[in-house]
């Protein structure tokens, strides 16, 4: 009995454990990707000692893929060959690594996943416990197949209502970042569910998940049920049958109450993730760049929301508007349903599937002083390039209706 990570975590130790403790678990896989794999190797070859089980590690290639730049691209050439010198089964350079790890069937409910990238987080929309960790971390656990944590304590979301037309689960979760700040769940599990929650698609559970992590959480957790099942058989290569792990008689920290149909379309404002505000208090600013992608809100229905404001209608021509795919299969279901060929008769650049603008690092740097408005789940000074220029952060909707007058505009009056 217990939260939610209790109970993931009391079924893979063989006893209870509760928060607090220190328990040291079995991985079910660990990932890396090009931007931090060189470190786990470096971290692996001083340990000295031989991988345990090849068949657990993953490795993609995103952040920086294809690779922009002669470091890049060196980077990439030693990992290909550490994964041919060690056999490493899983390689991949399909798209963002936590929608193909999704994709692939490395995660399902009531599992332990960890990589080294903070947004790992992600796969806890499915019912699975997962973790950034340091690349360093990562390297061991290649050697012991293993590694530790701290029982974390839970903050349960209690999410109920149903939302306005315009408002999605981005809007929802910026309303969260607001009230706790990006320091109010540090090391906390953030364990999502209410009627609200019960009723959404995968999608848009997977953007708490994901974005559990900038309000300083260990991990984002929602309860696998149908909707889950549904997805993993539909969407996935995961095989049944999928375990059902929920909280029992649990014991949180914190009950958070939120009811979602007070909720406006909201918008994240520079410099930080909590600075939240209604977009009619920033409507109008002007907009030099719009994203639409990443691991937050890049899948085929994120894609298919933005394409339905675009359709018919042009991008502004001051702004520039990038559209990359979180995966090679969203691009494929993209291409094959219209919604590419939307985007570029609306005058969007649509990017190879990946990480793309997000880090700074691959097609869409900002310039001093430019201005973005972005569906990312980060907004950092200098994390698109440079430290003078402004992220926005919104929903795909936003993001879509920005893109056509070239500044912070409101997508209900796109919407039918």
């Amino acid at each position: 009995m217990g939260t939610l990570v209790e109970e993931i975590f009391s079924r893979r130790a063989g006893r209870t454990v509760r928060a607090g403790e220190i328990v040291l678990l079995d991985v079910d896989y660990m990932m890396s990707h090009d931007n931090t794999t060189p470190l786990a190797i470096k971290a692996f070859r001083e340990i000295g000692k031989p991988i345990k089980d090849p068949g657990k590690i993953v490795i993609h290639f995103d952040h920086a893929y294809p690779a922009p730049n002669l470091l890049a691209a060196e980077n990439q050439q030693k990992i290909v060959r550490f994964i041919r010198a060690e056999g490493i089964p899983h390689f991949y350079k399909r798209g963002v690594c936590h929608q193909v790890m999704i994709e692939e069937g490395f995660v399902r409910p009531g599992g332990v996943v960890i990589g080294a990238d903070s947004h790992t987080v992600t796969y806890g929309a499915l019912g699975c416990f997962s973790t950034g960790l340091g690349s360093s971390e990562i390297g061991a656990a290649w050697v012991t197949g293993k590694t530790w944590f701290k029982v974390p304590e839970t903050i349960f979301i209690r999410l109920e209502g149903e939302a306005r037309p315009g408002v999605f689960s981005k809007d929802v979760m910026l309303h969260l970042a607001g009230m706790l700040g990006m320091d109010g769940a540090t090391y906390k599990s953030l364990e999502f569910g209410g009627s609200y929650i019960a009723r959404l698609p995968m999608h848009e559970r997977i953007v708490f998940a994901n974005m559990s992590v900038e309000l300083g959480a260990k991990c984002g957790l929602i309860a696998p049920d149908e909707v889950t099942e549904a997805y993993l058989m539909q969407e996935t290569k995961a095989l049944p049958p999928f375990e059902r792990v929920e909280s029992t008689h649990p014991r949180y920290e914190k009950v958070v109450e939120i009811d979602v149909s007070k909720l406006e379309p909201l918008v994240a404002c520079h410099p930080d993730v909590d600075q939240v505000k209604p977009l009619r208090e920033v409507e109008g600013l002007p907009i030099d760049q719009v994203y639409i992608g990443t691991c937050t809100n890049a899948r085929y229905e994120d894609l298919a929301m933005a394409a339905s404001i675009l359709k018919g209608r042009q991008v502004h021509r001051f702004t520039r508007v990038l559209v990359t795919p979180a995966s090679q299969t969203v691009y494929e279901k993209a291409l094959a349903n219209g919604l590419i060929e939307v985007f570029l008769q609306a005058g969007c650049t649509v990017n190879a599937p990946g990480c793309g603008a997000c880090i700074g690092r691959h097609g869409g740097i900002l310039a001093p002083g430019e201005r973005a408005f972005t569906t990312m789940n980060r907004n950092f000074i200098g994390r698109m390039g440079s430290p003078e220029a402004e992220i926005y952060l919104g929903s795909p909707a936003a993001a879509a209706a920005t893109a056509i007058e070239g500044k912070i505009a409101d997508p209900r009056k796109y919407m039918d």
